[in-house]
């Protein structure tokens, strides 16, 4: 009997061929419909080659080249990327009045339409309830409100922490990402889950099955762009994602047992909510469901959150000017306080300014999540077939000059007296994505940004090390993925403000 590789390898040749037939007839029938335009297309590779720059890179050289709005093959399927406002605008109306499905990662999404809100296809109903459970229980004014106290303990412990590595080289990502881990446990399940520390012990548990989820996710995955290998698994990333999920459920089951049984023992009388757990329980939750949708809060609310950090004070330490009026404008409207409240952050705009100015030049997605279209439609008078996937790319737009002035230098000073905000309504800056697939937790991820960085720009001098003083020389370089993050480490030393 042939093992299953041996096996594998009699079968690619043939399944080659057939992908190599299915893509030349698709071309030849394409020919002469107007398609959105775009690069010579390779037969079976399409353009996949040329995604190892990073895909935003990429798609924004096509659009200097193409336009706004243009189409590039990726294996069997058509993308077609919007890179204006206009096109955005284009985009979001055949969204509007066309069936379509969110296209996602093969890899361990088998069976999650009914249990997931990031990776569901499409709008079902259930969907629509965890949407609006996250908005009202998580992400609206109150829960945002009744959450503070825990945001502000966990970054004073933060700040505890730096000031005990004062004069050490730290890595600002993995303490923020520590931080953000610690801050969800607690409104999820009343409890920290990583060490601010780094510790062997630390390789295993929900720390790791976070990164690997990440790592994952940004590995290319033939199945995505061959639907013929999808039933294969060649690269066994179904497996490896499954495992990963696994690894970050068996940190918390133990949690949801103890927390059903006291529920249980409370049938009939009042039981306070302490947390979101409680909340998913008293909504008749399965532990599958519990745990899907918590991996997705803490996937999504971690790795961005400590990007963007990574990213502003990287900017602020090149750019001497800004971070000078951001610590003035904290001494200023703070004085003397150390701990920093959420109340004090509406007191500070230009704070707000280099948010967005970081959001701008380093969105934590640089590509939307594709929709794909179900009916063939006109965009921007192009034909664009079914099944065409749409992208936006915001990265693209937040470094084109006809939108902003020296789109490639951090000026903070633009969002200064400026309405343009990251809510999804101004389509040159969308941080946050657009309509209904905006991330329902930006409300949440900007509090946090804005209360940690003015914690660490408030308590400390930042220094890099070596001595460097060309600021210049700092590898400003993105390692592209789900989230775009800084190729290199952002290493630092921290100097307690007397």
């Amino acid at each position: 009997m042939l093992s299953d590789h041996l096996f594998l390898v009699l079968l690619l040749p043939l399944l080659a061929l057939i992908i190599a037939v299915r893509t030349i007839t698709k071309a030849t029938s394409q020919r002469g419909q107007n398609l959105p335009p775009g690069p010579y297309s390779w037969p079976v590779l399409g353009n996949l080659p040329y995604m190892l720059k990073g895909p935003h890179v990429y798609f924004t050289e096509l659009a200097r080249l193409y336009g706004p709005l243009c189409s590039v093959k990726l294996g069997t399927h058509l993308f077609v990327m919007g890179s204006s406002p206009t096109a955005v605008t284009e985009i979001m109306r055949a969204h509007e009045r066309l069936p379509t499905y969110r296209w996602v990662p093969k890899a361990g999404q088998d069976g999650l339409q009914d249990y997931s809100l990031i990776w569901a296809t499409e709008c079902t109903d259930h969907w629509k309830l965890l949407r609006s459970l996250c908005r009202t229980e998580l992400f609206s004014a109150k829960g945002l409100d009744s959450q503070s106290v825990l945001r502000e303990k966990n970054v004073d412990k933060m700040v505890d922490f730096f000031k005990t590595k004062q004069g050490k080289v730290v890595n600002i990502r993995e303490v923020v990402f520590a931080t953000t881990v610690n801050i969800l446990g607690n409104i999820c399940f009343s409890k920290d889950f990583v060490a601010l520390e780094d510790d062997e012990k630390e390789s295993r548990g929900l720390k790791r099955a976070l990164y690997r989820l990440m790592k994952l996710g940004t590995t290319p995955n033939v199945a995505d762009f061959y639907p013929i290998f999808e039933g294969l698994d060649p690269q066994g990333l179904k497996k490896k994602t499954s495992d990963a999920m696994n690894e970050a459920f068996s940190v918390w089951e133990h949690v949801i047992k103890e927390t059903r049984e006291r529920w249980e023992s409370n049938k009939g009388s009042d039981l306070d909510e302490d947390d979101f757990l409680d909340t998913m329980i008293r909504c008749g939750f399965s532990d599958l469901q519990i745990n899907q949708l918590t991996v997705e809060l803490f996937s999504g609310g971690t790795h961005s959150t400590a990007s963007t950090i990574e990213w502003a004070l990287a900017e602020l330490i090149k750019n001497k000017e800004a971070m000078f009026t951001i610590q003035k404008e904290l001494k200023k409207e703070i004085g003397s306080t150390t701990s920093i409240k959420e109340s004090h952050v509406s007191q500070l705009p230009y704070l707000h300014a280099c948010v967005k100015e970081t959001l701008r030049l380093h969105p934590p997605a640089p590509l939307l999540h594709p929709q794909a279209i179900l009916e063939g439609c006109k965009i921007m008078n192009y034909n664009v077939p079914k099944n065409s996937q749409l992208i936006i790319n915001v990265w693209a737009m937040g470094r084109d000059p006809t939108l902003w002035e020296d789109p490639l230098l951090f000026k903070p000073e633009r969002f200064c007296n400026s309405n343009v905000d990251f809510k999804g309504q101004d389509f040159k800056f969308l941080p946050f994505g657009v309509g209904r697939r905006m991330c329902p937790g930006y409300p949440y991820a900007i509090k946090q940004i804005h209360l940690m960085l003015a914690s660490l720009v408030r308590n400390f001098d930042w220094s890099l090390p070596n001595n460097m003083e060309d600021l210049s020389k700092l590898d400003m370089t993105e390692n592209f993925g789900i989230i775009s993050q800084r190729k290199k480490p952002l290493m630092v030393i921290p100097k307690c403000k007397s």
